[in-house]
């Protein structure tokens, strides 16, 4: 596959260096049965500029600080998303209480609740700090974007949002069809949709965004 990509990459630029224009590239290509994503990156890899021979665009390198970065940024979300679900859970239980919990469960409510507003307190705002400093940088290099660690974490986190949103909708379908609903459970579902819904969609737009912009 290696040796494809670089055959394709040789192909682009000595076509590029003749004077091809990019549509009749993309046209032999597709023709030649490659995928129209695939030639596009091929092209987009040099600059659109008058210049006696095809000017390469600068590309993402990964560096530990910008990796630190966004390791910071997507961990303080997971904590930040899981202890907000957790505390709005421990509400609704407060709020509804099941009548077969023991008294053990009921005391631990206080310090659960507590915990959870502790985690959010803290990570919450470090989250919002490092995704604000991490917009000033991409908008200063929009090449950054590109960034193998940030797009790979932000699947990861599509991955995690869709699979919450799924067992979500599984466990509600599952109590309607076995008759067994209760407000705090509804409550439960909305909280858990809305929470790892917003995370889903914030960050699926924001790779539809990029992509039109590529």
């Amino acid at each position: 596959m290696a040796a494809a990509t670089q055959e394709l990459e040789r192909f682009v630029h000595e076509a590029l260096a003749k004077g091809m224009s990019r549509q009749a590239i993309e046209d032999a290509l597709s023709g030649a049965g490659w995928p129209a994503e695939q030639s596009r990156s091929a092209l987009n890899a040099y600059a659109d500029v008058e210049f006696p021979v095809p000017v390469p665009k600068p590309r993402p390198y990964l560096s530990a600080r910008e990796a630190f970065l966004y390791l910071v940024l997507f961990a303080t979300l997971y904590v930040a998303a899981w202890n907000l679900g957790s505390l709005l859970f421990d509400l609704i239980n407060r709020a509804f209480p099941d009548p077969a919990d023991n008294s053990y469960r009921i005391s631990h409510l206080a310090e659960s609740i507590r915990w959870s507003t502790s985690s959010v307190i803290i990570a919450f705002p470090v989250f919002l700090f490092v995704a604000h400093y991490l917009g000033k940088e991409l908008a200063r290099s929009p090449i950054k974007r590109l960034s193998a660690v940030r797009r790979w974490l932000t699947y990861l986190t599509l991955f995690i949002a869709a699979g919450v949103l799924i067992g979500d909708m599984i466990t509600l379908v599952n109590n309607v069809l076995g008759g067994e609903l209760s407000v705090r459970f509804i409550l439960k579902v909305i909280v858990a949709a809305v929470i790892a819904g917003t995370i889903f969609g914030y960050y699926l737009f924001d790779l539809r965004r990029e992509e039109k912009e590529e």
